[in-house]
């Protein structure tokens, strides 16, 4: 039996232990204050804190997914859009976090918004289109930099969505509708281009060789009769009857 004398003890004891032992997963860190005063990042794993006297803030280590909302950006042309980001960012130093910024989170929230309009304004709509690549490098260097005195580390960044106004997608479909059919009509005029001098090749050959006419000739007769017609209408030059001519003349003379 345990007396009564103890058992005031053994609950102190518990309330020491329930406050002065901690445990931390492995993707956690526990910066700690003595005194007001840092002391230390401490885990993971089991910690011992002196109650009272000890204080910890826990700072999560793992990568954080950021949803920058839709901004509204004036580009460099004066166009009016919404774009929205996502920023990929982790705490490097768990110090450096919670005793320079008083929430880095919002810190770096608020950070992305203001270096998403910046950024995206500073180029033509065409560029902001064509060259997403380039502007998620700038926003990302210019958030990391700006976030390594917070102990933070912005990894990537990426655009999500560019929203045009009505009237400019409208304006956007015709331009691209004029360009296809700009495309269109020049690889018309090649194809005829490349036809016309294969044709004054081919012209050129017949002329050194007559005969080579009367073959296309006879070739051609026979296509139009492989289509199966009950009747086939033909030119036929006069040159196949001038012998006959000739001869019925020299008779007659």
């Amino acid at each position: 039996m345990i007396s009564l004398n103890l058992i005031p003890l053994l609950v102190l004891l518990v309330a020491f232990l329930a406050s002065a032992v901690k445990i931390l997963r492995e993707y956690e860190r526990a910066v700690v204050f003595r005194l007001g005063r840092v002391i230390g990042a401490k885990g993971p794993g089991i910690i011992i804190l002196i109650p009272v006297i000890d204080k910890m803030v826990r700072v999560d280590l793992r990568t954080v997914t950021l949803d920058v909302p839709p901004q509204d950006v004036i580009t460099k042309d004066n166009v009016t859009v919404k774009v929205s980001a996502v920023v990929y960012f982790r705490v490097l130093d768990s110090i450096k976090a919670v005793v320079d910024v008083e929430d880095f989170y919002f810190a770096t929230s608020q950070l992305a918004q203001t270096t998403l309009r910046s950024t995206c304004g500073q180029g033509e709509l065409d560029h902001l289109l064509s060259e997403r690549d380039e502007i998620n490098d700038q926003i990302q260097a210019i958030l990391d930099k700006d976030t390594e005195p917070w102990g933070v580390k912005v990894s990537k960044v990426e655009i999500k969505e560019i929203d045009l106004p009505i009237d400019m997608q409208r304006a956007m479909a015709q331009q691209a509708e004029a360009e296809r059919e700009r495309r269109a009509k020049v690889i018309n005029a090649e194809g005829e281009f490349q036809a016309a001098k294969r044709l004054n090749e081919a012209a050129a050959i017949i002329a050194e060789n007559p005969g080579a006419l009367q073959l296309r000739y006879l070739q051609t007769l026979q296509d139009i009769a492989a289509e199966n017609n009950s009747t086939t209408v033909f030119p036929i030059p006069i040159d196949l009857f001038q012998p006959f001519l000739d001869n019925v003349k020299t008779r007659q003379s």
